[in-house]
């Protein structure tokens, strides 16, 4: 779907996703997002027996600025044993012991890792093959900079009408170029 709107709110999602609905996505099964307020909300409405995800590294570039200098490398890596663990079992270990070493310090930081954990660790539910494909909103994030690097240039445009053009001659061209590749562990 190609949709202009305002601000990104749960009403404007449950628009969205009710559309994509009745086009025919009706058995959607899990959902991958960067944490926007209001979509969890709306999916779950639309496509009630779905999965949520959260992106993980939407979560680990949240936290990133909220770490002192001297302690961001150490932070992030011992993060990377929760999301990099071999099961979820293991990956809730990992967090306990990411959480009781840095809890002292960065509490807020630890809370809001363990408010979410049941999200960002929706992916051990599904095979490993899929993993890096589904526990990240990369793919969608990577496609709207080039959008946005496509527009930037191009300041002087004419109208709405025009832009719209460009950004659809855009993903007219990306989804021809993705069109035939295999999602890796979907082959």
């Amino acid at each position: 779907g190609f949709y202009v709107g305002g601000q990104e709110s749960a009403n404007g999602w449950r628009e969205v996703l009710k559309d994509l609905y009745d086009r025919g996505a009706q058995e959607v099964l899990l959902g991958v997002f960067d944490g926007l307020p209001g979509l969890d909300a709306a999916f779950k409405e639309v496509y009630p027996k779905a999965d949520v995800q959260h992106c993980v590294v939407h979560k680990v570039r949240s936290t990133f600025p909220k770490i002192r200098v001297q302690h961001r490398t150490e932070v992030i890596e011992d993060l990377k044993t929760v999301y990099n663990a071999a099961d979820e079992e293991l990956a809730r270990a990992a967090f306990d012991t990411v959480k009781a070493k840095w809890s002292k310090l960065y509490a807020k930081e630890m809370r809001s890792w363990e408010e979410q954990l049941p999200t960002l660790l929706t992916f051990y539910k599904y095979p490993a093959l899929i993993k890096e494909a589904i526990y990240t909103s990369n793919p969608i994030e990577r496609m709207n900079k080039e959008i946005r690097k496509r527009l930037k240039p191009m300041n002087s445009l004419t109208n709405m009408d025009a832009a719209e053009k460009v950004i659809y001659l855009d993903v007219i061209d990306y989804n021809e170029r993705f069109a035939e590749r295999v999602i890796r562990g979907f082959g």
